[in-house]
């Protein structure tokens, strides 16, 4: 069986969000899979997805810290500015990180680890909603 729909995140703020449940809730055809796969792919290229911790907020902290040092703002030698200082960081930010995640489904559920998580990494200052394909494939 497969399922494939495009849902939409709250906007957020810049910064990596935890956005697992809110994943879940617009899916609730995945009790239905005994075992397979879900696909969440970022229909943006200033966003991107990422698994990690799920518990301690702080780490989402260091995340944000650590790609704004590895990929600054305002460098001199950046072409695309049109849309502002962060938005060339955004781009770059987007494609280490990847624009997709997947992951296992086993007896309706996501077969991730204890603290593991979905985060939506927002790379803009205004990012605004942003829409995902969800694809579900299995049986």
């Amino acid at each position: 069986m497969w399922i494939q729909k495009e849902i939409r995140l709250s906007a957020k703020a810049r910064g990596f969000h935890l956005v697992t449940n809110e994943i879940l809730r617009q899916l609730p055809e995945l009790p239905n899979f005994n075992v397979g796969l879900l696909n969440v792919f970022i229909k943006h290229t200033s966003a991107s997805l990422t698994i990690n911790e799920n518990a301690d907020p702080t780490v989402r902290q260091d995340f944000e810290s650590f790609f704004n040092h590895v990929v600054p703002e305002d460098e001199p030698y950046y072409k695309h500015m049109d849309e502002g200082s962060d938005d060339l960081p955004a781009h770059l930010k987007a494609s280490i990180l990847g624009s997709s995640v997947t992951l296992p489904v086993s007896a309706g559920k996501l077969n991730v680890g204890i603290w593991q998580g979905i985060y939506l990494c927002e790379h803009r200052n205004h990012g605004g909603s942003r829409s995902l394909v969800i694809t579900l494939q299995g049986e």
